[in-house]
């Protein structure tokens, strides 16, 4: 990867984290993401006036990016509720991280160096790591442990559909436009019972914009990415948003900074330069 994907796969994490931090300290989670999304399909319809649709190469992996994505949501929000997001959300990314190596290496034919697996490895440590650190002391039951695993086999599942059908699509920004648009309807699906999509817009339009323009900022630019940069560590260098948002939190949430959440911190920065030349 040279070192703009670097970079751009950085500040899509960084954007990822922000986003799922605002999601987090939310009053209403679920409507508030719902809100978001919509709002985001929103915003991008105009645009594919000037965009035009991606090729029709594209449309099945859209359509299974689209549906592995609302399984995803379904099965992170059952483990969010059964083991925490602190426990969740870094063990389903390390699993998706480790996944999309080997799958990668089926479906496209990339295989990673000694230095590129390495760098892989070490983020899904220090993934790990934080996982570790907020599960010390608590019990986690079967069900947790089921339905986190399924989140991060979906989530290495939407990876693939993303990265392979991005790159037969034409145009990156196409692509997330119109998935966004199928996600933000699939979402809203999903949500039915909490009442109409732009009831939930309008209750919670403030916060969600700016998460809206983050969360497409952040998607958009990992696409570009992996419209043509190596999928895994590219997926590796994005999944740090787990890592950012430990930062995140220390500084805007004030929660500690431990000794354990600094290694994880630096195990992550240590992968960086691994990844850049592996």
């Amino acid at each position: 990867m040279d070192l703009t994907d670097v970079s751009l796969a950085l500040l899509s994490a960084v954007l990822h984290a922000g986003w799922n931090a605002a999601v987090k300290v939310s009053r209403n989670p679920a409507q508030v993401m719902t809100a978001q999304m919509v709002l985001g399909a929103v915003l991008v319809v105009p645009a594919l006036f000037f965009s035009g649709l991606p090729n029709l190469a594209s449309f099945g992996w859209i359509a299974a990016s689209t549906v592995m994505n609302v399984l995803t949501v379904s099965a992170l929000l059952r483990a969010y509720e059964l083991g925490g997001f602190g426990l969740v959300y870094p063990v389903v990314r390390s699993l998706a991280v480790l996944m999309v190596v080997p799958l990668a290496a089926v479906v496209t034919g990339e295989r990673l160096g000694t230095a590129g697996l390495l760098g892989v490895l070490v983020i899904s440590l220090a993934l790990v790591v934080l996982a570790w650190d907020a599960a010390r002391g608590k019990g986690i039951t079967r069900a947790a442990i089921g339905w986190t695993t399924a989140a991060g086999v979906g989530t290495a599942a939407y990876i693939m559909c993303d990265a392979q059908g991005v790159r037969l699509s034409g145009s990156p920004w196409a692509y997330g436009f119109v998935v966004s648009i199928t996600n933000a309807a699939a979402m809203a699906w999903r949500q039915r019972r909490s009442g109409p999509p732009w009831a939930q817009v309008t209750a919670h339009w403030a916060l969600a914009l700016p998460i809206a323009v983050a969360a497409m900022g952040s998607y958009l630019i990992i696409l570009w990415v992996w419209s043509h940069a190596p999928i895994a560590p590219a997926a590796a260098l994005r999944d740090t948003s787990a890592v950012f948002a430990i930062l995140i939190a220390v500084f805007w949430l004030k929660e500690p900074f431990t000794r354990t959440r600094i290694a994880a911190v630096l195990l992550a920065a240590s992968a960086i330069p691994l990844l850049r030349f592996g």
